[in-house]
């Protein structure tokens, strides 16, 4: 028997239908009211947040103060090296000079060695405080002939007496000298030899012309003067002029010799050296700085903010460290200009006095001429980091390195807030603002040292303690 339709089983189902219909137009209503917004809740839903402060909980560390700065790799005391006249027997008029072998960059020159070539004479470089300024020979005296005696005892030639004074035996030395390193010294010249020639041949007719007179010579006539008289001014005429003849050949004959000319010698204060840049070329004229010279010390040289300067003492300890991950110790050897050795040395030489010039103690050896300007503590100031062990460096002249200097640290874990949660009063007092319980209260504090933007405090009044939140900005 069939079942009937629209029986109890569709009107069952029909009902369901109903039912879920409704729930799903209530739940579609009821989520549309939810997203519905007024005006006013929709412009308050934009607004920002109220603003507050910003926090940085305080903190217990060791701090290290350092100062880092890039610099560049060199070698130390560079100074330039010009001829002090012409090589050789050089004359005006005759053919220009020419640098016939340069400077070799980079080669340690010792006493003795030859710097370079010009027109094939050699330009030599020894050791002597007082600069080469003239032609050494026979008849020189002073203290650059002195100190050119000393390195030639020094190089193993005997001059004799170091005396000061140019004589034979130091000629001699010089001859030596000259002829052991290949070189010819420098014999007179052509136009010596031929003045000297012509002042022998005077001293020569003066002398013939006296012993005429002396053997009588003319008697005169009965008719004119006295002939005795007459005879003796003719020979007192005839001495007079054979003096002459002699004192000029003798004043020629005390310069006469072999000589050092004013451009074949370089004195130096210090040797070794090492050559640096080269500033001349091959066949072009010695003019002006020939070459630079430097010591075979290695520094690295940088520059600093003036507050960073302020801070640095000539002996702290340096860090140095290559692009290549090279990393070698330094010293402090030179804030601002001159360090304070030098201008000692500098200021016993004006003087005449040897040793080096006081300095205040604490003054960090800045002197006057290595002082930061005062009238502008932040201008930068130049660092010079010497390396005791130059081994390392010693390729990488030119190169930039990192320099780090410690200038303080301290002893235990300190206090640290950042140096942005410090405030000044108008009392110059330093305080701190700490967030506690929804207010904030004002802490005043010391400070101590400072490093990577955190500062040690000290409460003076209050308490601050480890993880309070100072304020550092709104």
């Amino acid at each position: 028997m069939s079942r009937v339709r629209g029986g109890p089983a569709a009107r069952t189902r029909q009902v369901v239908i109903i039912v879920g219909v409704v729930a799903v137009v209530g739940a579609g209503g009821w989520i549309t009211g939810t997203q519905m917004q007024s005006p006013a809740d929709a412009a308050a839903a934009h607004e920002p947040p109220k603003a507050g402060p910003v926090t940085v909980a305080v903190a217990r560390q060791k701090l290290t103060a350092t100062v880092v700065a890039q610099g560049t790799v060199e070698f130390g005391a560079p100074q330039g090296i010009s001829l002090a006249g012409p090589v050789g027997s050089f004359r005006d008029g005759e053919t220009a000079q020419r640098v016939t072998k340069l400077p070799t960059e980079g080669r340690t020159l010792a006493e003795g060695s030859v710097l370079m070539q010009v027109s094939g004479r050699p330009v030599f470089v020894l050791r002597g405080p007082v600069p080469m300024y003239r032609v050494l020979g026979p008849g020189s005296s002073g203290e650059d002939v002195r100190q050119l005696q000393s390195a030639l005892r020094r190089l193993g030639h005997d001059p004799g007496a170091v005396s000061g004074s140019y004589r034979e035996g130091t000629a001699a030395a010089v001859g030596q000298w000259y002829e052991s390193k290949g070189f010819a010294p420098q014999s007179p010249a052509l136009a010596d030899r031929q003045q000297r020639a012509d002042l022998e041949a005077a001293v020569t007719s003066a002398q013939l012309a006296l012993l005429e007179e002396q053997s009588g010579g003319d008697a005169g006539t009965a008719a004119g003067p006295d002939p005795g008289e007459a005879a003796e001014l003719r020979l007192r005429s005839a001495r007079r002029q054979l003096d002459q003849a002699n004192a000029a050949l003798n004043a020629f004959e005390a310069t006469y010799g072999t000589k050092v000319p004013a451009g074949e010698v370089v004195f130096l204060p210090e040797l070794p050296v090492r050559v640096g840049k080269v500033e001349v070329g091959l066949g072009g004229p010695p003019d002006g700085e020939v070459v630079t010279v430097t010591s075979s010390d290695v520094v690295v040289r940088a520059t600093v903010p003036g507050a960073d300067g302020a801070a640095l003492r000539e002996g702290m300890e340096a860090r140095v460290e290559t692009a290549d991950g090279r990393e070698v110790r330094g010293v402090v050897s030179r804030i601002g200009g001159a360090s304070a050795g030098q201008a000692g040395d500098q200021a016993g030489a004006e003087s005449g006095e040897g040793g080096k010039a006081g300095t205040d103690e604490g003054s960090g050896g800045y002197g006057e001429a290595g002082a930061p300007d005062p009238a502008d503590p932040s201008a930068p100031v130049p660092l010079e980091i010497s390396v005791p062990d130059a081994a390392p460096l010693r390729n990488h002249a030119g190169d930039v390195a990192k320099v780090s200097v410690e200038v303080g640290a301290s002893a235990d874990s300190v206090l640290v807030v950042p140096v942005a949660a410090v405030r000044t009063s108008t009392d110059g007092k330093a305080r701190v603002q700490v967030r506690r319980h929804g207010t904030t209260v004002t802490v005043r504090v010391s400070l101590g040292i400072a490093a990577a933007g955190l500062v040690e405090v000290t409460p003076d009044s209050g308490s601050l303690h480890v993880g309070d939140q100072v304020v550092v900005g709104q």
